[in-house]
């Protein structure tokens, strides 16, 4: 019974990994959703780090993602979408997942921005996407109530800052995040 659980718990974790997507039913509308989650991302950031809003007009462009995680015990994953804009306004819209090893419980929906400093390190986000990184963190939130850790940190030519939307976790993995080019949108 217990193995049962375990197999059906770990199915549950990988099924929910993968969920986050850009809503609607014909590309033009999941590019409106994607945009609209952008903007949303943005204005939550500037309200929380002001300096922020700077350093993305000075920037050679910069990427919103929108992501739901998921720790079961030793594994982690997670699914998200997003776009990334240069300095011309131009648009590459993306998908992400996430697998991961460490300790952890829970679920939890977050959104990103990640600024990129150079246009080197912009061109190869997109074309190659890999990001690793370890992940120490503690959230329950559900809307307006609760708490959650906001995190900021520099990576080469990019920064990024997260927020957490809703969910309950706590977690300590070291992950590997591969974003991609999403063909259906671009």
């Amino acid at each position: 019974m217990r193995r049962t659980l375990t197999i059906l718990g770990f199915a549950s974790l990988l099924a929910l990994g993968g969920c986050s997507s850009s809503k609607g039913d014909s590309p033009q509308e999941k590019r409106d959703y994607t945009q609209s989650m952008a903007d949303e991302v943005l204005a939550s950031v500037y309200k929380e780090a002001p300096e922020a809003e700077d350093k993305v007009k000075n920037a050679a462009g910069y990427g919103c993602f929108s992501t739901i995680g998921t720790n079961l015990i030793f594994v982690s994953t997670g699914g998200g979408f997003g776009v990334v804009r240069d300095k011309d306004g131009d648009d590459t819209y993306m998908k992400m997942t996430e697998i991961g090893v460490g300790l952890g419980l829970g679920v939890k929906d977050f959104r990103a921005l990640i600024i990129f400093r150079d246009q080197s390190t912009l061109d190869k986000f997109v074309t190659s996407g890999w990001e690793w990184g370890a992940d120490a963190d503690a959230a329950a939130k559900a809307g307006d109530a609760g708490g959650a850790g906001e995190a900021a940190g520099s990576f080469g030519g990019m920064e990024v800052y997260q927020i957490t939307e809703n969910g309950v976790a706590l977690s300590a993995t070291i992950s590997g995040t591969k974003y991609s080019l999403d063909n259906e949108l671009n």
